[in-house]
């Protein structure tokens, strides 16, 4: 009779249960360590790079939306008269300059962060898709035929906000500026990517597309300037009616508020025509951006109380 003991089996060759829960460990360590540890490294540093470019164009964009005006610059020679003071506070108190300068760099900032968005998460699925072993030959060609299709379906709205960005970037007009689009000229009260809101001389306000602008016309940027006519008898005496022109326009210039607004010295031009039993004259005067109208109004009221005055009357037109 065949006799086994316990004694005679090699227990160390058997497998045991400490034994299969370490493989299983180390399995599943060596399973993480492949595509799962690849795809979270890609994931968090997308997330990391995404936030720090949000991050900087926030940073830069309310930077520029709450400038200041300009500091450490040499003021010696500045004119301390409160014309000289005032002349400088106005561009920069300005609000409406303000709204613009505002507007447009959060506008700005605002497609800088969508671009942002769709570049990196982009990157990152596909990249995803790569660590997992698919082919993602087939999901570019998608993409590319899929941005051709709405290209072509939605050609309009894409001219829209393409026009929109370089309005923007090449700041042809903002928020207060006075414009002239072709069939509608007013005040800019809203820029958008898409459309552009003009408030005309009756109140209207009109939704005019970015892709629809062909010509802008901008009466406020940069400077300005205020041509104004004034028509005299053809008996009068041409030189008095130049020098009281030159007066009042001098008048004008050196007053403490007005003169803040006017940039060269008012040229008078002289007779620019003879018509209808009257001479005429005219009057230039360059200002600051959208001051033209309160001059010219101010120099109608100077240049007829000082003719008033000289003995010499306006003609009719």
């Amino acid at each position: 009779m065949l006799h086994i003991t316990t004694s005679s089996i090699d227990t160390a060759a058997l497998p045991t249960a400490t034994d299969d829960v370490k493989s299983g460990w180390e399995a599943a360590w060596e399973w993480f360590l492949g595509a799962p540890l690849q795809i979270a490294i890609i994931v968090v540093a997308s997330l990391v790079v995404l936030g720090v470019i949000r991050s900087l164009i926030k940073r830069v964009t309310e930077a520029i939306a709450n400038g200041s005006p300009e500091v450490g610059k040499d003021r010696r020679g500045a004119d301390s008269t409160p014309r000289g003071v005032l002349a400088r506070a106005v561009p920069m108190a300005n609000p409406l300059a303000g709204v613009r300068r505002a507007q447009r760099a959060r506008t700005i900032g605002s497609v800088l962060r969508s671009t942002a968005n769709v570049i990196v998460l982009a990157i990152m699925i596909l990249l995803v898709l790569d660590t997992l072993g698919v082919n993602i030959a087939p999901f570019i060609a998608s993409a590319g035929i899929v941005g051709v299709a709405l290209g072509f379906g939605a050609q309009s709205l894409v001219q829209d906000y393409l026009s929109g960005i370089f309005m923007l970037l090449e700041d042809q007009y903002g928020v207060g500026d006075t414009v002239d689009f072709g069939e509608v000229t007013g005040t800019v009260e809203d820029v958008q990517l898409r459309v552009t809101k003009v408030r005309d001389l009756e109140g209207t306000l009109w939704f005019v597309r970015n892709g629809e602008i062909l010509r802008t016309g901008n009466m406020s940027q940069e400077w300005s300037r205020t041509l104004v006519e004034f028509p005299v008898s053809m008996t009068a005496d041409v030189p008095r009616v130049r020098e009281v022109l030159e007066a009042a326009a001098a008048r004008i210039a050196e007053d403490e508020e007005l003169g803040a607004y006017v940039l060269e010295a008012p040229e008078v031009t002289g007779v620019e025509s003879i018509a209808r039993g009257r001479l005429l004259f005219r009057i230039r005067i360059k200002t600051q951006p959208a001051m033209q109208w309160e001059v010219a109004r101010a120099l109608r009221v100077a240049v007829r109380d000082d003719l008033s005055g000289a003995g010499i009357p306006l003609s009719s037109w």
